[in-house]
């Protein structure tokens, strides 16, 4: 089964209902690295306007979307998000102390230099947590891969600032 199956088919475990255009329109980020099994992101947007987005993300087990913020774009105030977990567990780093010993998340071999926040927050089905604007995040799935449910403001992927300079995320 190649990758984008093997996403598709996560989706489609995931007891959320999708239209078949849905499917067939899946975004598959692979951030420029070239390895997107390990640093990638796959998402459903259902909606993405000047007023407001939301979207499904699928992270097959132990992907991590690398560390980014969103930043004030001019007179606009920086994305703020919520995600809520609906399947899996997710490991989500913000900024702040650090509040565990070990991780739980693994970062990337060779990436260690992009990972710079460390306080984490473990998401369970069902639970959710509010990312404010600006503020430095990256996150992983557990073991068995997870789906979150994104409700955000605009999302400007162009405007994104990524820690490691690598990274081109282009739509």
């Amino acid at each position: 089964m190649n990758y984008q199956e093997k996403v598709q088919k996560y989706f489609k475990e995931s007891l959320i209902k999708f239209t078949d255009s849905e499917l067939a329109t899946i975004e598959y980020a692979d951030f420029g690295l070239g390895n997107i099994e390990k640093q990638g992101l796959n998402l459903i947007i259902y909606v993405n306007n000047e007023r407001y987005c939301a979207k499904e993300m699928a992270l097959l087990p132990r992907q991590t979307c690398p560390e980014h913020r969103h930043p004030k774009r001019g007179e606009i105030e920086g994305k703020q998000e919520t995600f809520r977990c609906r399947k899996g567990k997710v490991y989500l780093y913000v900024e702040g102390a650090q509040n565990k010993k070990i991780l739980s998340a693994q970062i990337p071999k060779g990436e260690e230099e992009n990972y710079t926040v460390f306080h984490e927050i473990e998401l369970k089905p069902g639970e959710q947590y509010t990312i404010e604007p600006n503020i430095k995040h990256w996150f992983q799935a557990g073991e068995e891969g997870a789906i979150i449910s994104e409700f955000s403001s605009t999302s400007d992927d162009a405007s994104d600032i990524f820690t490691n300079p690598n990274i081109k995320r282009v739509n």
